[in-house]
């Protein structure tokens, strides 16, 4: 029996490397035009270097990267990369296909829900709000809450808190095998791999389910719940 959901929100809900590719292209267009001499593919590609090594929430990439390469920061140059960067990340952040009616039938299963992530709790919400999901869940974990990041037990077991479930009667869905469903199985709790929004060309996740697309979820929880287990694969491709 399946009675509660923790969803990863990015690249999960929203397609969030699609919006930040987007937005560090429209900050390397401003760098440019407010006269920064670069060439654009060479500079998103050291920012994407530095996110990497950094974290991809890094607040301060830009001022980084800026004093790394030029050994300090022009502010006109700074405020062309926020503005650019904050343009187009509100016009590119977006819900995946399907995740609002997704998580409409799931609240109508009578199914409770939380949202743990390892982004800064601020962050969090401002993607939340901005795509209109502030009503959507019972409880938003955040790496602030518990000093700890996927795959630690920690947000895990908050998670669990929350939900006022067991490990087997709660279903994980995330995007990142490594965290994600390695966190999650370690403490018992299923798994459900959104394989739609791998962004590191995963082989295996070892999850005992994979999500082509979010609706399928409906159907999976539906037949645990109907007490018919589907093979993970199967569920997959209905």
């Amino acid at each position: 029996m399946i009675k509660a959901v923790i969803f990863d929100i990015d690249n999960t809900l929203t397609d969030f490397m699609k919006m930040k590719r987007a937005a560090v292209d429209s900050a390397v267009e401003g760098m440019i035009d407010a006269g920064l001499k670069v060439e654009k593919t060479a500079m998103v590609e050291k920012i994407f270097d530095l996110y990497w090594k950094e974290g991809v929430e890094d607040q301060k990439i830009f001022d980084k990267v800026l004093a790394k390469e030029f050994g300090g920061i022009d502010y006109k140059v700074l405020a062309a990369a926020i503005i650019g960067y904050r343009r187009a990340k509100a016009g590119t952040m977006a819900l995946y296909p399907h995740v609002g009616l997704t998580l409409a039938e799931l609240m109508k299963m009578g199914i409770r829900i939380v949202v743990v992530s390892d982004a800064p709790r601020l962050e969090v919400w401002l993607r939340i709000v901005s795509l209109g999901l502030q009503h959507s869940f019972d409880r938003v974990i955040t790496s602030e809450d518990t000093g700890f990041k996927k795959p630690n037990p920690a947000p895990f077991r908050k998670a669990l808190e929350a939900l006022g479930t067991k490990p087997r009667e709660t279903l994980m869905v995330g995007d990142w095998a490594e965290r994600d469903m390695a966190g999650a199985r370690a403490l018992g709790i299923r798994t459900a791999w959104a394989k739609y929004g791998d962004t590191f060309d995963t082989k295996e996740a070892g999850a005992e389910f994979e999500l082509d697309d979010i609706s399928q979820l409906v159907g999976i929880i539906r037949s645990e719940n109907a007490g018919k287990p589907r093979r993970a694969k199967a569920a997959a491709s209905r």
